[in-house]
This record gives C-alpha cells, sequence and structure tokens, in this order.
C-alpha cells in the first residue's frame, strides 16, 4: 500500500516535472519569440534625416526643395509634417491602400513615386527629413466663409486640435499651414469614397464620416478657408 503510494507520487513528480519542463520551454520559445519581434520592428525604428534627405530629392520635383508643395503639380505640402503619419501615408501607397481607385487621379501618380523606396527604412529615412523640414506658409487660393467654416470645424477639433495641429495619438495628422486646395480634394475624395474607402485603410474609414458631415461643397470650402487661417 504505502508501495503504491510511493510510487504513485514519483509519477505524479514525474509528470509535474516534464510539464513543467514543457512550460519552461514554451516561456522561453514565447520569449525569443517577442523579443525577435521586437527587435525586427526596431530595425525601422529611427528613421535618418541625412539619409532621407537624398531620397527626397526625387520627390522634391513635385513637393518642391522644402516641401512646400506645387498647386500647378497637384503637389501638396508635406514639409513639417508629422513623421507618424508620413510614414503611414507612404505605406498605404506603396500597399494600394490609397492611390489605387481609378478616380483618384493624382493619388494614382503618387503610387510608383513612393513604391520607388526600395525599403521600410528607405520611408522611415524620408518621414525624418521631412519632419525637419519648416512647414509652409501656403497663399490662400479657395473662395469660402472662414467665419461659417470655424463652425463646421468644431466636430475636427476633437482629433486634429484647435490649431489643426494633429494628434498622434488619435491618428490625426497636422492640418495647419497646408494649402487650402489640398483640403478641399481630400474632403472630397473621402466623401466621394475615392479615399478611406479600402478596408485596410482603418484611419481613413474613421474619416470618412467626418467629412460627409460637410453636405455642401460650400461646406467644404468654407472649412478649407478656416484651417488656411490656423498656425
Amino acid at each position: 500500500m504505502f508501495d503504491n503510494v510511493s510510487l504513485q507520487g514519483k509519477v505524479k513528480s514525474g509528470v509535474s516535472c516534464k510539464v513543467a519542463k514543457k512550460m519552461k520551454n514554451l516561456t522561453i520559445k514565447t520569449l525569443v519569440v517577442i523579443l525577435g519581434l521586437t527587435v525586427t520592428s526596431s530595425v525601422y525604428a529611427e528613421g535618418d534625416p541625412e539619409k532621407g534627405r537624398e531620397l527626397f530629392k526625387i520627390c522634391s520635383a513635385c513637393h518642391g526643395q522644402n516641401g512646400e508643395g506645387n498647386k500647378d503639380l497637384n503637389a501638396p505640402a508635406n514639409g513639417g509634417q508629422n513623421e507618424w503619419y508620413v510614414i503611414r501615408q507612404l505605406k498605404n501607397f506603396r500597399a494600394g491602400i490609397r492611390g489605387a481607385d481609378p478616380k483618384d487621379t493624382f493619388g494614382i501618380q503618387m503610387r510608383p513615386m513612393a513604391m520607388s523606396l526600395p525599403d521600410d527604412q528607405a520611408v522611415e529615412d524620408v518621414a525624418a527629413y521631412v519632419a525637419t523640414l519648416v512647414a509652409p506658409s501656403p497663399p490662400k487660393t479657395v473662395t469660402g466663409d472662414a467665419e461659417a467654416g470655424k463652425k463646421a470645424f468644431v466636430p475636427c477639433v476633437a482629433c486634429h486640435g484647435e490649431k489643426g495641429e494633429g494628434s498622434k495619438s488619435l491618428n490625426a495628422p497636422r492640418l495647419s499651414r497646408q494649402h487650402d486646395w489640398y483640403i478641399v480634394r481630400q474632403l472630397q475624395n473621402f466623401k466621394a469614397g475615392i479615399r478611406g474607402a479600402h478596408p485596410k485603410d482603418i484611419y481613413g474609414t474613421q474619416m470618412r464620416p467626418m467629412a460627409q458631415l460637410l453636405a455642401t461643397d460650400e461646406q467644404v470650402n468654407d472649412v478649407a478657408a478656416y484651417i488656411s487661417t490656423l498656425e
């Protein structure tokens, strides 16, 4: 009897040791995977502005040497834009999440330019350089009622901020000091489903209903006119 109990105890002890050993191995493997992912993700964590400067030379043909943008070439200002936002948009263009709709004429033109960047590191480098540029003060080209636009902009403040400064935590880019004609185009694109309709465009999808709050072209112009006053 006692021998049986002792034997059972040894068996249980042996099983427990094996289970504990397996759990230990599993934990170690899990940590290795997690650490591996961390190391992999950190490879592109820091962009190099100096390398980005060289890569940006091809971008400057349309966006300008200082990222000031060019209406004649339908190129928005990107100088001083949030680094994380530039990274996201370049990756979206590269992946066909943005610029793939046949009605997005200028987005389609942008896709091959984004795809000319060889890898994610190049994307990070360009974004890091763009972030070092001074945000421009574009001329006002849209006719709109800025006071009416201020009222219509109230729902936008929750994410983009009172001064249109943007918020990384809310995934909202800076709007201030951007060309008013570009603001109009993007709002119209969101409303029409030309932008923000791709199932993988998570934040664009969130933006669509907000743009649709602006029922008329006049309201869109008013908001753009107001945003152009923000610093």
